[in-house]
């Protein structure tokens, strides 16, 4: 009888065994972002709750801050010494990538609960192209494992400190480096499949920065065919989840039917819109286009700033109860610690026009 209960116990001893192992391989991100109508939600609360500022509702916006070269390398070896530290007259990705999550906390505490950080980057001279080679794709779209080393370390904080990244997949300028249209289908799927895998819930995907502009290679990319890779990423769920997607369109442009009819939020970009009155224009001409149905709006690009002004980009989109990102670059003759997008990056608040962005978050979002 002994022999009979120690035969029983130990097979059930080892099942018990793995089914705990196992559950310690399981991711346990604890950030969920989901949408309820116009507003956004985090762990199933609006976000800001109960929050207004000058009459106008803050709860449920999604303020963000272009930051896309946060997992930045270039893998041209002609340009690559383009973008040396001051300090130490070299490029270091992984160094990048460090400070990038060391400043998250102090953004964080501003008020800022997402920011846009892309797969292909963006122009690390602010504007402009040249043969610099930055992209997380091999050429058949497999993912490149140091650049997704990089980016989760940067999931997985935003994960810890409740924000929601844009994850941008495409960026003109780069993907040429993807050799068809078959390699970007390959690359979309494997960066869903790659985020599944990792268990994130709290990511909104910006399939392209701006899929209008001329510059896209990849015909799927273009603004005409956006919408595949949309219907693409919606497709991917796992356990009843599937990550919200859009894409942006070039400064001042209105999304397309055939991405307000399949997206689950709406991106505008803010860039060459001098008049903040345009900013509300562009955001009620967003929601007469066909097929519209209450979902947020987002700027997630904007180099307006005037932040002391009685108005501006910002305060327009809040007034017209959609997000707004700010998008600062290094301009001619400033130093190292102006601008987010141009590399190498500073990634503290550490010029005057940072800090005229984070104190007015701060102010408008009561943190």
């Amino acid at each position: 009888m002994i022999k009979t209960h120690r035969a029983f116990f130990i097979p059930i001893f080892i099942l018990v065994t793995v089914l705990l192992n196992l559950s310690f391989l399981q991711p346990t991100q604890k950030t969920k972002v989901s949408i309820e109508g116009e507003a956004f939600l985090i762990n199933g609360k609006k976000t800001y709750e109960g929050r207004y500022w000058n009459g106008n509702r803050i709860e449920g916006l999604l303020f963000n801050s272009r930051m896309v070269q946060g997992i930045f390398d270039d893998l041209n070896p002609t340009t690559v010494g383009n973008w040396k530290y001051p300090d130490t007259q070299k490029w270091d990705p992984d160094r990048n990538t460090q400070e990038f999550i060391s400043a998250m906390d102090s953004w964080y505490a501003h008020g800022l609960l997402s920011f846009t950080i892309n797969l292909q980057g963006g122009s690390p001279v602010g504007y402009g192209n040249s043969d610099w080679y930055n992209s997380a794709y091999y050429e058949d779209g497999r993912l490149r494992p140091d650049y997704m080393a990089r980016m989760k370390k940067i999931l997985d904080r935003a994960d810890e400190l409740g924000m929601v990244p844009i994850l941008g997949l495409f960026y003109f300028g780069q993907d040429q480096n993807l050799k068809d249209d078959y390699a970007v289908i390959h690359a979309t799927e494997n960066v869903i499949d790659w985020l599944i895998t990792e268990g994130y819930q709290n990511i909104l995907i910006e399939v392209a920065n701006e899929c209008d502009n001329n510059k896209y290679d990849r015909d799927i990319i273009k603004a005409d065919r956006i919408h595949e890779l949309i219907d693409l990423i919606k497709s991917k769920e796992n356990n009843g989840f599937r990550f919200p997607v859009s894409t942006s369109y070039n400064g001042g442009r209105i999304p397309k039917e055939n991405v307000v009819g399949r997206a689950d939020y709406l991106l505008l970009h803010g860039n060459g819109v001098h008049d903040p009155e345009q900013i509300t224009e562009m955001v009620k001409l967003t929601r007469q286009v066909s097929g519209y149905k209450p979902m947020p709006i987002i700027f997630n690009e904007d180099d307006h700033f005037d932040f002391e002004a009685e108005t501006n980009n910002f305060f327009q989109a809040i007034g017209a109860y959609a997000s707004w990102g700010y998008f600062d670059f290094r301009m001619d003759g400033e130093d190292f610690k102006s601008g987010y997008q141009s590399v190498p990056v500073d990634w503290g608040i550490n010029s005057e026009r940072k800090n005229q962005f984070f104190n007015k978050l701060k102010e408008i979002t009561g943190w």
